[in-house]
């Protein structure tokens, strides 16, 4: 596993910890779910739903896989084991992926602008300055949108344990890209 690895997923463990107690449970996945979807207003009550599915799957996943004590809390060596494994988890990060892609386009377009972007990404924790360079590494187009394709598989790259200098390493404060 890269370092890398470890230090794109030690940051979304924290950001994911919405209550701050340094464990996962499943209010944290309620508390980030509602956040989102509150970033993007202009989205379909489909659209919102399909987002909280996807943060509910990601909190079922980690339960299934890693609470074998039945108490409710992921603690972060629990969570890399899981989210580190793609076979145990990457249906868990295309769903994710997917919902996400689909809040920063709300007209099927395709393509996602950089307001709404930096909605979603600040929303969920992640700092402006990081924010913007990764939407800069995404290549975006002269009219500063990237692709849906781009967005999706730039989530599953920042979990896949052997990749680095992928854009997503941007999110981490720090990092060497």
């Amino acid at each position: 596993m890269r370092i890398e690895a470890t230090h794109r997923v030690q940051l979304v463990f924290c950001l994911l910890d919405a209550d701050g107690n340094g464990v996962l449970e499943a209010r944290d996945f309620e508390l980030m779910a509602g956040r989102v979807a509150a970033a993007a207003p202009g989205c379909d009550a489909a659209a919102h739903e399909a987002m909280r599915a996807a943060f509910l799957r990601y909190w079922t996943t980690l339960a299934a896989e890693l609470d074998a004590d039945g108490d409710g809390r992921i603690t972060f060596e629990e969570y890399t084991a899981c989210v580190l494994c793609p076979e145990r988890f990457d249906a868990t990060v295309d769903a994710f992926a997917r919902a996400l892609a689909a809040l920063g386009d709300p007209a099927g377009e395709g393509r996602v602008a950089r307001p709404a972007f930096v909605a979603l990404m600040t929303a969920i924790g992640f700092g402006r300055g990081n924010t913007d360079a990764l939407f800069d590494a995404f290549a975006p187009s002269p009219d500063d949108r990237i692709s849906v394709t781009t967005w999706i598989e730039g989530i599953k790259d920042y979990y896949a344990p052997d990749k680095a200098g992928i854009p997503g390493d941007r999110l981490v404060d720090g990092a060497a890209v």
